[in-house]
């Protein structure tokens, strides 16, 4: 089974409608029965505080609702202590702190909610579908990626 964990840019191209949400469907098959899609809790908070921010539409509001109900949304506490301990590895490492796994650049500061994502993608063995450079770093150490250029 395929498993993806969609960014918050992700899901943000696929409420907009924009073309590029459409080509990761393409490329990922990402609702096809073999595939599992999920998004952090981060994630669904961002969004949420999204919408409060710029005031969406009902409309708007009602199309993320249907869309989470699709998605697993990995809680923080789904993954019992596992999820706090890839937070608390995946952030020494990107300060390159991580005794026995050396970051071979410079510290990388990463947000939060950035952290958790990655994290959530770790635990849950999923391929991390962003468009965003600052998870660029834990390909391969921590993550599976697949970055999109945003058009």
């Amino acid at each position: 089974m395929n498993r993806f964990l969609l960014d918050t840019n992700i899901v943000l191209a696929y409420l907009r409608g924009h073309a590029l949400y459409q080509q990761i469907e393409n490329d990922h098959q990402l609702f096809d029965p073999g595939a599992a899609i999920l998004v952090s809790v981060a994630t669904k908070a961002e969004l949420l505080s999204l919408g409060i921010q710029n005031n969406w539409s009902k409309q708007k509001l009602g199309k993320l609702a249907a869309l989470l109900q699709r998605l697993f949304v990995m809680d923080i506490n789904e993954a019992d202590h596992s999820l706090m301990e890839a937070y608390a590895q995946i952030d020494a490492f990107s300060q390159g702190k991580l005794p026995g796994k050396a970051l071979g650049t410079s510290a990388r500061n990463m947000g939060k909610n950035d952290l958790w994502i990655a994290a959530t993608a770790h635990v849950s063995n999923s391929t991390l579908i962003t468009t965003d450079g600052d998870f660029d770093h834990l390909q391969g150490n921590f993550i599976s990626l697949v970055k999109y250029a945003v058009p």
